[in-house]
């Protein structure tokens, strides 16, 4: 596992990275949340679901598909996604012109299926598993040639993902908590390696938001070692671009060099802070782009105290029926 600074990605490369990705993925907005329980601090939220895949994704897919040779493009890519990764490396592969291959669990959302499908990906379904879509795409790269663009354990994904950290510090320099959804931990890391490195308070903190019922990353970061979880239980959450099995090693290494803590929310507290973003913001988070705010409107005493955070709002691919019940369900 990556262990030296040498391997973490540098703000040089991040700084690379932005600049790269420029004519693809777009400066996302901070909007200002006023949320009634929290009126003695300022909340913002990096609406990453404003996006043209509607989510960060497409930043870290950007980045590795443009440093392509010609002769990799015409072999195509391949990626293994439930759904925005899959969306980043079709876009991105379309606009460089070369083919899409998508391996994407059977439990995708239909939206994010759909999507990747309108972008002009071939996709191939396998189990539930992320262990599943890893062989499968392994198998098919034997096979056909496809050069792998990795979903989060990748330097080249860490620093394109790293962006958006970038964009918070450059906008909110005093900003002094950061709060990052965790899955694979390509966003978490990132951010986090760009936040530490671009702001010069060191007070500054970071902190990794997941699903209590998918708090493999958690569980890692208090271990101080990489834990796998099954799949059967990391797909109980409603946050399915959450349900990654364990982090990625290359993300770890940045995780214990740059992020302060990880804390974990239930499936209530995810519901109940996407009500409240569409209320504050009018923004539509997905599960998965909620975690953060339910971790400031229930976690407080978990995180560090703060007078401006920043929550990454980082995806908004929600089916319309299940936002529709979320709205609408009683609170009582």
């Amino acid at each position: 596992m990556p262990s030296t600074t040498e391997q973490l990605v540098s703000i040089d490369q991040i700084r690379a990275a932005a600049s790269r990705i420029a004519s693809i993925a777009i400066r996302t907005p901070l909007l200002r949340a006023p949320f009634p329980d929290i009126a003695d601090r300022q909340v913002w939220l990096k609406a990453e679901s404003l996006q043209p895949v509607g989510a960060f994704k497409i930043r870290g897919a950007s980045n590795k598909i443009l440093q392509l040779t010609a002769d990799q493009i015409a072999r195509g890519v391949i990626t293994y996604s439930s759904g925005n990764h899959a969306q980043g490396v079709a876009y991105a592969a379309r606009e460089v012109g070369a083919k899409a291959v998508i391996v994407m669990p059977s439990n995708a959302p239909a939206i994010k299926r759909a999507a990747t499908l309108a972008l002009g990906a071939e996709v191939v379904d396998v189990g539930v598993a992320s262990s599943e879509r890893l062989a499968v795409a392994e198998r098919l790269v034997r096979e056909c040639g496809y050069v792998v663009i990795p979903p989060y354990d990748d330097e080249q994904i860490i620093a394109g993902q790293a962006t958006c950290g970038l964009e918070i510090v450059e906008e909110l320099p005093d900003v002094d908590l950061v709060l990052s959804p965790v899955s694979g931990g390509g966003l978490l890391s990132g951010v986090a390696a760009a936040v530490k490195s671009a702001v010069a308070d060191p007070r500054t903190k970071v902190f990794g938001v997941e699903p209590e019922l998918a708090g493999d990353a958690a569980e890692s970061f208090r271990a101080g070692s990489i834990v796998t979880w099954p799949a059967e239980l990391t797909s109980r959450t409603i946050a399915d671009g959450l349900r990654t099995q364990s982090v990625g090693e290359h993300n770890f290494a940045h995780i214990r060099t740059f992020v302060d803590g990880i804390v974990t929310v239930t499936e209530a507290e995810i519901r109940a802070a996407m009500r409240a973003i569409v209320a504050a913001t009018r923004l539509v988070p997905e599960p998965s782009g909620a975690v953060t705010t339910a971790a400031l409107l229930f976690h407080a005493r978990e995180l560090p105290a703060y007078k401006k955070a920043a929550a990454i709002v980082s995806g908004g691919n929600v089916d319309p029926a299940l936002l529709a019940e979320v709205l609408t369900e009683s609170t009582a």
